[in-house]
């Protein structure tokens, strides 16, 4: 099913925006089956994202040949995994625009799709403190899923989440999960199956 993920082109932010990113949602075949990579983002002040738990991504650079090469250099960079040397791309999810704090930012982010071969040893930058390897089966189950309260200004307002151990995903890193969730359901829909 994973490689089938090609079999759409993904949807792309048609506004203009200032700058985009891309960012890379890497999956391995685990003890107990498919496990997908999340990090920790340091905490720093010029980080809109600090301390959220996030896939690894970045803002594309001039020398970039295009937003997947982004995706590769960005997580070289934070975490010393090669995903050029030891990953296959499997396909684009849906670009969406960024919001930091509450408010939309002039950025659109494409998250790209890779499976991780091997070489899973990662080092980490300054701007991570910590990987997680998660069970995608049990994220894509109902027990994570919740809601939590989120400070704006002085409004408190409920958003989705992911709930999983000490880590929480919300926020732009949650609405690339559920793009994630929803192509892979629709592919099942399609009769894709796994072992595809």
């Amino acid at each position: 099913m994973l490689g089938a993920l090609a079999l759409r082109p993904p949807g792309r932010v048609d506004e203009a925006v200032a700058s985009r990113a891309a960012v890379a949602v890497i999956l391995k075949d685990g003890r107990e089956g498919i496990e997908i990579l999340f990090i920790r983002r340091a905490e720093r002040e010029d980080d809109p994202w600090s301390g959220q738990v996030g896939f690894p991504g970045g803002r594309a650079e001039p020398e970039d040949a295009d937003l997947g090469a982004t995706a590769r250099r960005e997580t070289l960079e934070e975490i010393g995994l090669d995903l050029a040397r030891d990953a296959t791309l499997l396909g684009g999810l849906d670009e969406i625009r960024a919001v930091a704090r509450g408010r939309p930012v002039d950025l659109a982010i494409a998250p790209f799709v890779f499976h991780l071969r091997g070489g899973d040893e990662v080092g980490l930058s300054d701007e991570v403190t910590s990987v997680h390897w998660l069970s995608l089966d049990a994220l894509l189950g109902p027990e994570p899923h919740g809601r939590f309260e989120y400070r704006h200004g002085d409004q408190i307002v409920e958003l989705p989440c992911l709930r999983l151990g000490d880590l929480m995903i919300w926020g732009l890193t949650y609405r690339m999960f559920v793009g994630l969730r929803e192509r892979l359901v629709a592919l099942a829909a399609g009769g894709v199956h796994a072992a595809s």
